[in-house]
């Protein structure tokens, strides 16, 4: 609790009631702009004496002059946010002498109301302007949020925060949320959307328009959105099939179907996407790429949109960055401690080649950037190339690779090396250029880290031959390759043992005099982790470091069995073996480690 400030003579403040309170509000025209302490004193909540006295203190101890006159007792929180608001030109609303028409209340879903702690009031359908009542004038992000989402202009106000919460209390208890469902039921007797029952792909330009523009598609599309990022899901799919329409998520790197729309309104959902992520909704016979950029409870997340067309519609893909969600730290992605020492050790090497490899979505770029995390300071000069650029991070300089007007990863690179660097990331290497390049820059005292698409960190050898890198280049410069894949982590709160069968057993050609006593477990499904019996994911680890006996092997180009076996003999731990490890130690299932991992020769 914080003390009473002094005053100027001394004695504790009491909460000031000798500040004029007028009854008319002055027009924010005339406060919009100007110092807070003067829009305080025009709006009558203060004296100049005491802005002076604020002043004061301010020079004394610095922080925001608001806080101090808050904390001198002079104003209350909520004069402050009229004031700041007044200062940013946003208009007073008092909520509870406002009667909100119940189509204007349609025009949000409860989860957007209580997520931005928005109500809008009043809207003018002819300028397509929605008013909406806020309690922080400083959540400009719900404003560019919710133009995206509504598709409308947003005008804001600003209400006082007990009238705000009455106002959402009132219009929209979080009790009686949308589900999917009931909006699906909404859009199927939407009058609207029925007359394009049966069109196909014969609508022009001003009908797909306004089909983007239909409340029912937006309410659908912003509910699906925003149930995702709660649910923590990576990827939301729109499939148009022949008789039907499906929409997915994928949670913890597995699909799971949601209740179907009706089919006819495939069209209005791509259309309403390519809308908000600024695409052509006329050109339906080429892919297309976008993002959808949104803040939600100051959390930045990223849409990553690609449209495919498909025989019988759009195929509409959302790839979900939460930067909430992902974990840029190397003591959080899974690494078992010996593994994180070695790698430690690797990252913090003056030159050198280290590749992580691993099937799309096992998280080489989530490792790769916890490493980048930590060497990045100061002192030292990061760049990366990326096709796409997922995470930005500051300290970093990021360049997005772009084929189409020829920015190559081989071309990045070229001009990488005339940008001084210490350290760069290559987002993947593709072909022998890129490959050639890297192995350029890492001989000239830079170290360089990328990724390959290959099953284990032998194989990347091989990969590297085929792309036609000669063997004395790789043991140059190549200082290991680490290999991943992602396995779902056991629900917590239902966890529970079991034995397995022998049949289970031999699948990780296990014995059972092998297995012992050990104690094995599964989730029975729960409300927490939706009846799934998993939440979250673990990171599976295969750290090869390059010896001199594995180099002269790679020089007489021995096979990948060759290479695995003398990392195994050198201690690497197999991808394996490590997620034997993981289910010794009760962390995830028998069958989550047969799936991902392979059997070593």
């Amino acid at each position: 609790m914080n003390e009473s400030l002094p005053t100027k003579s001394g004695a504790a403040a009491a909460p000031a009631k000798s500040a004029p309170r007028p009854g008319k509000t002055l027009p924010v025209e005339q406060l919009r702009g100007r110092q807070l302490g003067r829009v305080l004193i025009k709006m009558g909540k203060l004296r100049r004496q005491q802005v002076e006295e604020a002043l004061d203190i301010q020079k004394e101890r610095r922080g925001p002059i608001g806080a101090i006159l808050v904390e001198l007792g002079y104003i209350t929180e909520e004069d402050l946010a009229l004031a700041i608001a007044a200062q940013s030109g946003m208009e007073p609303v008092d909520l509870t002498k406002v009667d909100i028409p119940a189509e204007v209340i349609s025009l949000m879903t409860v989860q957007m109301a209580n997520t931005y702690r928005a109500v809008p009031f009043e809207f003018d359908s002819d300028r397509k302007l929605l008013s909406l009542a806020m309690d922080n004038p400083d959540n400009f992000v719900a404003t560019d949020d919710l133009t995206t989402l509504l598709g409308f202009r947003i005008k804001p106000f600003i209400a006082s925060t007990p009238d705000l919460q009455k106002a959402l209390n009132r219009y929209y208890p979080e009790g009686e949320q949308e589900s999917i469902t009931g909006l699906i039921d909404e859009l199927s007797d939407d009058e609207d959307l029925a007359k394009f029952k049966g069109r196909g792909e014969s609508i022009d330009l001003a009908d797909l328009r306004e089909l983007a523009d239909l409340n029912p598609v937006k309410k659908l599309l912003n509910l699906v959105l925003l149930q995702a990022i709660k649910e923590k899901a990576s990827d939301i799919h729109f499939e148009p099939f022949e008789d039907e329409y499906k929409m997915r998520y994928r949670i913890d790197g597995v699909l799971y179907e949601m209740v179907p729309p009706p089919r006819y309104i495939a069209m209005a959902i791509s259309s309403r996407i390519k809308v908000m992520a600024n695409l052509d909704i006329a050109e339906r016979r080429l892919p297309q790429d976008g993002r959808i950029e949104l803040q939600l409870k100051r959390v930045p997340i990223d849409l990553r949109v690609s449209v495919l067309p498909t025989m019988f519609g759009e195929s509409v893909v959302l790839r979900v960055l939460d930067r909430s969600n992902v974990q840029l730290s190397l003591d959080k992605v899974g690494m078992r401690a010996d593994d994180l020492a070695v790698f430690r050790q690797l990252i913090h090497k003056p030159n050198g080649v280290i590749i992580n490899t691993g099937p799309t979505g096992s998280g080489k770029t989530t490792t790769l950037y916890a490493a980048l995390q930590e060497l990045n300071s100061p002192e030292v000069k990061i760049l990366t190339a990326e096709d796409p650029v997922e995470y930005d991070i500051d300290g970093l300089v990021q360049t997005q690779v772009r084929a189409d007007v020829g920015l190559t990863f081989a071309r990045c690179l070229r001009s990488f090396l005339r940008q001084d660097p210490d350290i760069i990331l290559v987002g993947e290497i593709r072909d022998l250029e890129t490959a050639q390049i890297s192995v350029q820059a890492s001989l000239t005292g830079h170290l360089v880290f990328t990724t390959l698409h290959t099953n284990d960190a032998p194989s990347a050898i091989a990969r590297l031959m085929d792309l036609g890198l000669e063997p004395f280049l790789i043991t140059a410069v190549l200082e290991a390759v680490v290999a991943q894949r992602l396995v779902r982590r056991i629900c917590k709160h239902c966890k529970t043992e079991y034995r397995p069968t022998d049949q289970q057993l031999m699948e990780l050609s296990l014995r059972p005099e092998e297995v012992g006593d050990r104690v094995f477990h599964y989730g029975k499904g729960c409300d927490y982790c939706k009846n799934t019996g998993y939440s979250g994911r673990l990171g599976l680890f295969e750290t090869m470091v390059l010896t001199e006996p594995m180099r002269e092997l790679i020089m007489e180009r021995a096979s990948t069995g060759v290479l695995r076996r003398e990392a195994i003999k050198n201690g690497m731990r197999t991808l394996r073996e490590t997620g034997l490890l993981a289910i010794y130690e009760g962390i995830t299932t028998l069958d989550e480690v047969v799936k991902e991992t392979i059997v070593e020769e």
